[in-house]
């Protein structure tokens, strides 16, 4: 079977969790509980890469992970305005950023799956018990290793990616375009995470760090969840 083109794996990936997150919407009381999980995701990674953000190497790398990849906004926008250009941006992009933007699409769907599982289990208020019971019941260990995976290759990608002055420079020009035409918010996607790998000048330790800690977390998270633990199949 052929490999998938990179702007229909993108194509298909939007599709999915734009209808993900239409469905997901329909239970509004859920809905609340998952925007409490991703809260309380976001404050515990801002306290976890306290120090490694604290450097300025790494802040601006830092706020894209915490507010583009696992932050707790709603990117549903984001990707309405991508869905609608897909074609368009096939003609200026080259096809390894298409796959990364796929692979960013395809870690909002996984990590949506698994937080409104965590969000259907866990107990209110949360704190550390709560969420780590929930954590252990909502997903495996291979899709959270999965999940982990997912963050880093996509930084490996941004990291290779912003090394192009020609690519960053055209986002630079596609700005006001892009606004014009009702596509800020893919735009600033794209442009912050370029932006925020140039500013390190090699982003090798940052996401060592990052996948260090996330699979030392995910590990003494399952070991401490006991029977309660997930099972695939």
């Amino acid at each position: 079977m052929a490999e998938e083109r990179a702007q229909d794996r993108l194509a298909n990936a939007l599709r999915r969790v734009l209808a993900l997150r239409a469905q997901l919407a329909q239970d509004v009381a859920q809905t609340a509980r998952r925007r409490e999980v991703k809260r309380w995701q976001s404050q515990r990674l801002r306290g976890t890469y306290q120090d490694l953000f604290a450097q300025a190497r790494y802040a601006q790398a830092g706020e894209f992970f915490l507010t583009e990849l696992y932050g707790d906004r709603d990117f549903t926008r984001r990707d309405s305005e991508a869905l609608r250009i897909v074609p368009k941006l096939a003609r200026f992009l080259p096809d390894r950023a298409l796959t990364t933007l796929a692979m960013a699409i395809e870690l909002d769907e996984l990590s949506e799956v698994l937080d409104a599982r965590v969000a259907a289990q866990v107990g209110l208020p949360i704190d550390e018990a709560s969420y780590a019971r929930a954590y252990c019941v909502a997903g495996t260990r291979a899709e959270r290793e999965r999940q982990i995976e997912m963050v880093d290759r996509i930084g490996q990608a941004l990291d290779h990616l912003a090394g192009r002055p020609g690519l960053v420079s055209m986002l630079r020009l596609m700005r006001g375009p892009a606004q014009v035409a009702g596509l800020d918010h893919l735009h600033r996607f794209l442009q912050i995470g370029f932006d925020a790998f140039r500013a390190m000048r090699g982003g090798a330790e940052f996401l060592a760090t990052i996948r260090a800690r996330e699979t030392d977390l995910m590990r003494a998270l399952f070991a401490g969840g006991g029977a309660g633990e997930r099972r695939e199949g």
